[in-house]
Protein backbone atom coordinates (compact mmCIF):
# COMPACT_ATOMS: atom_id res chain seq x y z
CA UNK A 1 0.00 0.00 0.00
CA UNK A 2 1.57 3.66 -0.97
CA UNK A 3 0.87 5.83 1.60
CA UNK A 4 -0.51 9.40 0.11
CA UNK A 5 2.31 12.58 1.29
CA UNK A 6 2.12 16.10 0.05
CA UNK A 7 5.19 18.60 0.55
CA UNK A 8 4.49 19.83 3.63
CA UNK A 9 4.92 15.63 4.80
CA UNK A 10 7.82 15.13 2.69
CA UNK A 11 9.41 18.24 4.40
CA UNK A 12 9.05 16.94 7.73
CA UNK A 13 10.73 13.62 6.40
CA UNK A 14 13.25 15.01 4.69
CA UNK A 15 14.05 16.87 8.05
CA UNK A 16 13.43 14.14 11.05
CA UNK A 17 15.82 12.15 8.23
CA UNK A 18 18.34 14.52 7.98
CA UNK A 19 18.24 15.62 11.95
CA UNK A 20 16.29 13.31 14.10
CA UNK A 21 16.91 15.42 17.40
CA UNK A 22 14.90 18.48 15.59
CA UNK A 23 12.41 19.81 18.01
CA UNK A 24 9.00 20.14 17.01
CA UNK A 25 8.58 23.92 17.45
CA UNK A 26 11.89 24.06 14.55
CA UNK A 27 10.52 20.87 12.45
CA UNK A 28 6.83 23.00 11.98
CA UNK A 29 8.86 26.58 11.95
CA UNK A 30 10.55 24.39 8.62
CA UNK A 31 7.94 23.08 7.12
CA UNK A 32 5.73 26.21 7.13
CA UNK A 33 3.08 24.99 9.50
CA UNK A 34 2.18 25.64 13.48
CA UNK A 35 3.48 23.31 15.79
CA UNK A 36 0.47 21.62 16.70
CA UNK A 37 -0.81 20.43 13.08
CA UNK A 38 3.39 19.33 12.75
CA UNK A 39 2.80 17.05 15.35
CA UNK A 40 -0.47 16.07 14.19
CA UNK A 41 1.33 14.77 11.17
CA UNK A 42 4.50 13.32 12.55
CA UNK A 43 1.96 11.11 14.75
CA UNK A 44 -0.10 10.08 11.72
CA UNK A 45 3.44 9.57 9.90
CA UNK A 46 4.47 7.21 12.82
CA UNK A 47 0.96 5.80 13.11
CA UNK A 48 1.38 4.52 9.16
CA UNK A 49 4.28 3.02 9.49
CA UNK A 50 6.29 5.46 7.46
CA UNK A 51 8.36 6.34 10.34
CA UNK A 52 9.64 3.05 11.87
CA UNK A 53 11.97 4.42 14.65
CA UNK A 54 14.20 6.70 16.05
CA UNK A 55 17.96 6.41 16.97
CA UNK A 56 21.12 8.31 16.63
CA UNK A 57 23.99 7.25 14.39
CA UNK A 58 26.66 6.18 16.50
CA UNK A 59 30.51 6.22 15.35
CA UNK A 60 32.08 2.85 15.70
CA UNK A 61 35.41 3.91 15.02
CA UNK A 62 35.39 6.24 17.83
CA UNK A 63 33.88 3.74 19.88
CA UNK A 64 36.58 1.02 19.10
CA UNK A 65 35.03 -1.14 16.16
CA UNK A 66 37.32 -0.92 13.63
CA UNK A 67 36.20 -3.48 11.67
CA UNK A 68 33.53 -3.86 9.09
CA UNK A 69 33.04 -6.78 7.05
CA UNK A 70 29.96 -7.85 4.33
CA UNK A 71 29.54 -11.95 4.03
CA UNK A 72 27.57 -13.02 1.70
CA UNK A 73 26.65 -16.49 2.87
CA UNK A 74 25.17 -19.58 1.14
CA UNK A 75 22.74 -21.71 2.86
CA UNK A 76 23.12 -25.88 2.45
CA UNK A 77 19.19 -25.66 1.62
CA UNK A 78 16.94 -22.72 0.85
CA UNK A 79 13.71 -24.15 1.98
CA UNK A 80 11.68 -21.70 4.22
CA UNK A 81 11.83 -23.70 7.25
CA UNK A 82 15.63 -23.52 7.29
CA UNK A 83 15.77 -19.76 6.07
CA UNK A 84 14.02 -18.98 8.89
CA UNK A 85 15.99 -21.09 11.50
CA UNK A 86 19.27 -18.92 10.17
CA UNK A 87 17.08 -15.62 10.65
CA UNK A 88 16.40 -16.41 14.18
CA UNK A 89 20.22 -17.89 14.68
CA UNK A 90 21.17 -14.36 13.74
CA UNK A 91 19.54 -12.35 16.05
CA UNK A 92 21.24 -13.81 18.98
CA UNK A 93 25.09 -12.95 17.28
CA UNK A 94 25.63 -8.98 18.52
CA UNK A 95 28.23 -8.46 15.70
CA UNK A 96 25.79 -9.11 12.87
CA UNK A 97 23.87 -5.68 12.89
CA UNK A 98 22.51 -6.07 9.27
CA UNK A 99 21.19 -9.00 7.79
CA UNK A 100 19.49 -9.25 3.95
CA UNK A 101 18.10 -12.23 2.16
CA UNK A 102 19.63 -11.79 -1.11
CA UNK A 103 19.69 -13.52 -5.02
CA UNK A 104 22.25 -14.58 -6.69
CA UNK A 105 25.30 -16.86 -5.56
CA UNK A 106 24.64 -16.24 -1.58
CA UNK A 107 21.37 -16.27 0.43
CA UNK A 108 22.07 -13.84 2.80
CA UNK A 109 24.45 -10.39 2.82
CA UNK A 110 25.30 -9.59 6.89
CA UNK A 111 26.92 -6.73 7.91
CA UNK A 112 29.06 -7.70 10.51
CA UNK A 113 31.06 -4.87 13.03
CA UNK A 114 34.41 -5.68 15.34
CA UNK A 115 35.96 -4.54 17.46
CA UNK A 116 39.28 -5.89 15.57
CA UNK A 117 40.09 -8.16 12.96
CA UNK A 118 40.46 -10.86 15.88
CA UNK A 119 37.11 -10.27 17.48
CA UNK A 120 35.96 -11.09 13.51
CA UNK A 121 38.00 -13.66 13.19
CA UNK A 122 36.39 -15.29 16.25
CA UNK A 123 33.40 -14.88 15.27
CA UNK A 124 33.65 -16.44 11.73
CA UNK A 125 35.25 -19.20 13.42
CA UNK A 126 33.16 -20.21 16.76
CA UNK A 127 29.86 -19.34 15.36
CA UNK A 128 29.19 -18.43 11.68
CA UNK A 129 31.64 -21.18 9.92
CA UNK A 130 29.94 -23.78 12.66
CA UNK A 131 26.54 -23.15 12.02
CA UNK A 132 24.92 -26.11 10.29
CA UNK A 133 22.89 -24.59 7.80
CA UNK A 134 25.71 -22.45 6.70
CA UNK A 135 27.49 -24.13 3.21
CA UNK A 136 29.63 -21.28 1.68
CA UNK A 137 30.89 -17.82 3.26
CA UNK A 138 32.79 -14.85 1.33
CA UNK A 139 33.56 -12.23 2.53
CA UNK A 140 34.55 -8.37 2.12
CA UNK A 141 36.13 -6.14 4.39
CA UNK A 142 35.40 -2.53 4.26
CA UNK A 143 38.50 -0.42 3.81
CA UNK A 144 36.47 2.94 3.60
CA UNK A 145 33.13 4.48 3.37
CA UNK A 146 32.95 7.00 0.94
CA UNK A 147 28.98 7.52 0.89
CA UNK A 148 26.51 6.11 4.19
CA UNK A 149 23.25 7.75 3.47
CA UNK A 150 20.67 7.00 6.07
CA UNK A 151 16.88 6.41 5.00
CA UNK A 152 15.26 6.58 1.62
CA UNK A 153 15.83 8.91 -1.29
CA UNK A 154 13.12 11.48 -0.25
CA UNK A 155 13.87 13.67 -3.48
CA UNK A 156 12.78 10.93 -5.86
CA UNK A 157 9.17 10.88 -4.67
CA UNK A 158 6.61 12.52 -6.96
CA UNK A 159 3.65 13.73 -5.66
Amino acid sequence: MKIKLDDIDLNILNNIQSEGRITNVELARRAGISAPPCLRRVNALEDQGVIASYQANLDPHTLGFTVQIFCEVALTSQNDSDLRIFEEKIQSWPLVRECYMVTGGADFLLKIVAQDFDAYQSFLSTELSTFTLVSQIKTRMVIRSSKKLPGVPLELITL
